[in-house]
């Protein structure tokens, strides 16, 4: 038998609070391209949780989103700094190049899949006026594609930094939830408080089918932006139907139980882990995944087993990401696979 659990959070099911909402939704006719009751709703909501009066998006996908918002705020010769492990560096297509008309992402390293300032200043620095693209926007992940989570005065000194370069600060929060859950703070405390301009709010990896949010925290950056989702391919014509699974998300707080089952999870595996095999996790486990140095052999048998999860860097880092439907007893056969393997190797 075939085993998701573990290879990512777009496994997972619709949770039960979006599905109910997208049936309710569909019980009725609605007005259509977003002006019905729910996409209204969704909207006010984004605001009160926010507790500031932001612009919101919907569009399909979190490549549509990281790309659309990226465009934005540049222009064709503008760049982009981000971390090397970016989404929008690694799995994207080059979609945030194409729809801002060719502004370069420079992707730079960084410990534990988070950005310093001091490598941000040096890939600056190396930049040659005129005859290189202008650096315009540092893009974060929040959660990291490693697993980890930007503290909220880390997100200030990147934002403090970026104002006095005349640089605007966007958060790719395709695990976004999962951050506010791990910090277990306001969520303007680590956006536009800390200095973040435009967020992009993920519901996929956290309960929902599709549609991704498009924030901006400061309304003037988003003048026009409807045109660009519109020409992109991005305005839904049943607009509820991606707007009401996220009020079944938003309301009373499911985002957050959601995202705090996945993090309790995903620590609940890495100890697990570390207790079976005696290896500890490649990076901190703070959010909702696990990176662990696994041999290929214990990997195949695993594998063969019908667990499914994949190598995220080489040699030897593989991934184990927990969604929101991940169960303890999921964890517990896993680790059962993962001891009998183990001693079938070393027979």
């Amino acid at each position: 038998m075939d085993r998701y659990e573990f290879e990512s959070d777009n496994t997972a099911a619709i949770c039960p609070e979006a599905w109910a909402a997208l049936a309710e939704a569909n019980e009725e006719q609605a007005a259509s391209y977003g002006d019905d009751k729910w996409t209204r709703r969704v909207s006010e909501r984004v605001r009160e949780i926010f507790e500031t009066d932001c612009e919101v998006f919907f569009v399909f996908n979190g490549t549509a989103a990281n790309s659309l918002a990226l465009a934005q705020l540049c222009r064709s010769f503008h760049s982009v700094i981000c971390h090397e492990h970016a989404h929008i560096e690694t799995d994207e297509c080059g979609a945030p190049e194409f729809f801002s008309g060719g502004s370069k992402l420079l992707p730079i390293p960084g410990a534990n899949g988070k950005l310093d300032v001091t490598q941000v200043e040096t890939a600056i620095l190396r930049q040659q006026g005129v005859h290189s693209p202008k650096p315009r926007v540092i893009s974060i992940t929040q959660s990291t594609e490693l697993g980890t989570v930007y503290r909220g005065e880390e997100i200030e000194r990147i934002a403090e930094f970026a104002r006095q370069r005349s640089l605007f600060v966007h958060m790719d929060g395709a695990r976004f939830a999962n951050a506010v859950a791990a910090l277990d703070c306001a969520p303007k405390a680590i956006t536009w408080e800390a200095g973040v301009e435009s967020l992009c709010f993920g519901g996929t990896k956290n309960g929902t089918a599709a549609g991704e949010l498009v924030v901006f925290f400061k309304k003037e950056l988003a003048r026009e932006f409807e045109y660009r989702a519109k020409q992109a391919g991005q305005l839904a014509s049943k607009m509820r139907f991606l707007a009401a699974p996220w009020a079944g998300l938003l309301n009373n707080d499911v985002w957050l139980e959601n995202a705090r089952r996945a993090n309790e999870r995903a620590k609940m595996l890495a100890e697990k882990l570390t207790a079976t095999l005696g290896m500890k996790p490649a990076f901190p486990c703070e959010a909702s995944a696990v990176f662990l140095r696994m041999p290929e052999q214990l990997v195949a048998q695993l594998h063969g087993r019908g667990w499914h999860f994949y190598k995220f860097i080489e040699p030897d880092v593989y991934r184990l990401m927990c969604s929101w439907s991940v169960t303890e007893e999921d964890i517990d056969d896993f680790i059962k696979d993962v001891k009998s393997s183990s001693a079938a190797l070393s027979s």
